[in-house]
């Protein structure tokens, strides 16, 4: 290793090039360097030659939907820099994926002098932080023994491993393999449901009967108008997206987004806003289809051959009269005409723009219209599912080239990594990923009603959890104080595992804080959300410094001390495994013509080339054939399996049904602003919220709108408190006429910062958050707050 001569007032000292690179990009500064040193860099310093600098394609495995083609520099086996958008590509069909502010600042990240380094166990009360450390193979007894004693004692059952989305996918992530080597020894309690999409995946299915409404982006780019229903993909990225409407924007087409707040979608997109009050979404729907069937503008033949539940003369046997959508909006049903008019005064939008919104989308041959995941994680998410489908069916936009099936928009033809083979788990209760408060808290509360699969009750509470790549624990979780009251109780949950890059508000809980390693410190695979269709392989880059291991690895070190290991790993290492994943997937993908792995490692990434993908194409092409998997074989308006359900909260022609802590709650009379969260451009969730470069690319602010600035006497970056009956969070305010009267915004992901009084200074909009599940999905409706902000 080649040293470096640094000046110091007795005398000259020597480090490694490494270390000063790695003391440098982490912001560290050393007493002993001089910033007067001849040069500027350490081979200005030394006068030596640079050692040679591979430059490698990779991809982070966060949970980001982008999975950016950054190139990483790499010299003397250190990441020295990360660069984006390369002069050429091994495939000049793949549209090259900028890296945006996040993945710019990644090696920021990963070289952060506050990453944890060493393996610890708790020393003082759960969540005040405080940890010895211990060695790996502490550690590792500690977890086998303890998994030994709990599952003796209270079965399989009481193993539970919380959602982590740090590490995303289901190619080779800490999350799975514990899983694994869980099934090994007995099994686990498993969840369901997805807390970014999952109300939108369970409702979507009861219209079309499968979640996989999407076509792939190629097939919009002739379209002609496009609106984004809460979608913001400038700032969350979703794969290939923005590449596809900056192209579609260049070629004329027109975008109107529907959204409380100007995003940097709307700003970068769209020829036209329209916000509106959060949870109101359906009655805009509503008067929207009033306006198309009484203008006459909806495509009757297309809802006559495909659809049910559109008049009275298509529903099904056994429901009474004006139970259909003709009834509904016409007021036959409820006595209530669903006119602008009437839609104006939920929703705030003016009745004359509801009228050329609807004209437009109904006119406009074809017309998308693609909703976004926001809006689906209020606790009428479901209804605002369906209603989007409704839209889509009765202007004949289902189906056809340029068009949209609306709904939740998952591809169908999108190819994704076979993960490893996981054993059978023999416990069968499933549970909400909503639920595990209460499983942990006292497990009789559980019950089918809440969302309890495959079983009438639970045969323990959780005891022992893990919580791997993932800031939920303590954070991310709704009604955070409802969580953290039961985490710290330690006679619920026994033993807490946990692994991270950080001290995260949810490390805090652990009773065990592992340090992991970062993407570019291990081999994975990088996946992609929404319609993309690549794989980029995430490769190895540098060693881990100090005392830190993959989850992989120390999962192996407790396998074989559970006597496992050798089915747990198959004899496999990190990398190995890649391997045998990819060669599974070429296997189960003939006709893809996917490379080997040892030639990926030359073209780095593969792109699907799959032909242009019209969701239920075929459907409409040839019903007779090609029936909807639905129980009437079509598209079903009016769905009579939720009408059996007789649940006002989820009906049978999605429309709008006034929701808990909406804007006509009576508890706005208390708290009479909506809070809503978005998904910033500065972090993935809650990851990267450390990183200095992105703490400087936005500040965690609350948006207020001047109207509602002036009654409270807020001015611009006056300190302000937010506050409902759940908590309390105090940050700057930002006055901005970006966000519509009556509702105020924060970023989602901030860290919970409590102060010795218990409220919150870091912005974390769960100390406000409900837990409320929703009705059919039985779901998080984590966006569904009320508050009221005053000056602190």
């Amino acid at each position: 290793m080649k040293k470096i001569q640094c000046q110091r007032d007795d005398g000259l000292v020597s480090i490694s090039r490494r270390n000063f690179l790695q003391a440098s990009s982490a912001l560290v500064t050393l007493p002993f360097l001089s910033t007067t040193a001849q040069g500027s860099t350490p081979d200005a310093v030394v006068g030596e030659q640079t050692p040679p600098e591979k430059i490698v394609q990779t991809c982070s495995t966060f949970d980001c939907g982008g999975k950016c083609d950054i190139r990483a520099h790499v010299s003397d086996g250190v990441v020295t820099r990360i660069s984006t958008r390369p002069d050429n590509e091994l495939d000049p069909q793949m549209p090259v994926m900028r890296a945006c502010v996040r993945g710019r600042a990644y090696r920021k990240f990963v070289y952060h002098p506050d990453r944890l380094k060493y393996p610890m166990k708790r020393v003082g009360k759960r969540g005040e932080g405080k940890f010895e450390r211990i060695s790996w193979d502490e550690a590792t007894t500690l977890i086998a023994g303890k998994l030994k004693s709990i599952t003796e004692k209270y079965g399989a059952s009481s193993r539970y491993v919380h959602v982590g989305t740090a590490v995303s996918g289901g190619t080779f992530s800490g999350d799975v393999m514990v899983r694994r080597l869980l099934n090994l020894t007995g099994g686990y309690l498993q969840s369901y449901h997805s807390v970014s999409m999952g109300n939108t995946a369970a409702a979507t299915p009861y219209t079309y009967g499968t979640a996989a409404s999407g076509s792939s982006l190629d097939t919009l780019l002739d379209t002609k108008l496009v609106i984004l229903w809460g979608h913001n993909p400038t700032e969350t990225i979703f794969g290939h997206t923005n590449h596809y409407f900056q192209r579609m924007k260049q070629n004329g087409t027109r975008f109107i987004v529907v959204d409380p707040r100007y995003s940097d979608t709307v700003s970068s997109l769209a020829d036209q806003w329209i916000p509106l009050l959060p949870t109101t979404d359906n009655a805009l729907m509503d008067a929207m289809m009033y306006v198309i069937v009484t203008e006459n503008l909806h495509d009757k033949a297309f809802i006559a051959r495909h659809a049910i539940g559109f008049d009275e003369a298509s529903m099904p046997e056994g429901v009474p009269a004006n139970e259909s959508l003709l009834a509904y909006l016409t007021g036959a049903k409820d006595g209530i005409v669903k006119t602008p008019e009437w839609a104006e005064k939920i929703t705030h939008v003016p009745a004359q723009t509801i009228r050329q919104l609807a004209r437009d989308y109904a006119t406009t041959k074809p017309a998308a219209l693609i909703q976004g995941w926001g809006p689906q994680r209020h606790n009428c998410g479901e209804r605002t599912a369906r209603g989007s489908t409704l839209l889509a069916t009765i202007t004949g936009n289902v189906g056809v080239k340029g068009g949209w099936a609306a709904g939740y928009g998952g591809c169908a033809n999108r190819k994704f990594t076979v993960g490893p083979e996981m054993p059978e788990n023999l416990v069968k209760a499933q549970i909400s990923v909503m639920n595990w408060v209460q499983a942990a808290d006292d497990a009789s509360k559980v019950t089918v009603d809440d969302g309890l699969k495959e079983a009438k009750q639970l045969d323990s509470n959780i005891r022992i959890l893990f919580s791997l790549a993932g800031n939920y624990l303590a954070n991310q979780n709704p009604d955070l104080h409802q969580a953290v009251r039961v985490l710290e109780d330690e006679s619920k949950i026994e033993f807490i595992v946990a692994s991270d890059l950080f001290m995260t508000p949810s490390a805090k809980y652990a009773d065990l804080l592992l340090p992991e390693t970062s993407f570019m410190e291990r081999w994975n695979i990088g996946e992609t959300w929404g319609t993309a269709s690549y794989l980029i392989l995430s490769e190895k880059l540098i060693e881990p410094e100090f005392e830190r291991r993959s989850d992989y690895e120390w999962l192996r070190e407790v396998a074989a001390k559970l006597n496992v290991e050798a089915e747990f790993s198959q004899g496999r290492d990190e990398k190995a495994w890649i391997e045998h994943i990819w060669e599974q997937t070429r296997l189960a993908m003939p006709d893809e013509k996917l490379p080997d792995f040892a030639t990926l490692q030359v073209t780095r990434q593969h792109l699907f080339k799959s032909a242009p993908w019209v969701a239920f194409e075929d459907n409409i092409r040839d019903p007779e054939n090609h029936p909807f998997a639905t129980p009437s074989g079509k598209i079903e308006i009016f769905s009579k399996r939720l009408y059996d359900m007789h649940h006002p909260e989820i009906p049978a022609l999605s429309h709008y049904v006034p929701a808990h802590e909406g804007p006509e709650d009576t508890l706005a009379k208390d708290f009479p602003l909506q809070l809503i969260t978005w998904k910033g451009k500065n972090r993935a969730n809650s990851t990267q919220y450390a990183n200095p470069w992105l703490i400087e690319a936005q500040q965690q602010k609350l948006w207020i709108n001047p109207q509602d600035a002036q009654k409270r006497g807020i001015n611009q970056g006056d300190s302000v408190k937010i506050h409902n009956a759940r908590g309390i969070c105090q940050i700057p305010a930002e006055v901005t006429p970006r966000i519509i009267p009556g509702v105020v915004a924060m970023q989602a992901g901030a860290w919970w910062q409590p102060d010795e009084k218990g409220v919150d200074k870091g912005g974390c909009a769960n100390v406000l958050s409900s837990a409320r599940i929703t009705a059919l999905a039985k779901g998080n409706s984590h966006q569904t707050m009320l508050v009221e902000v005053e000056k602190a």
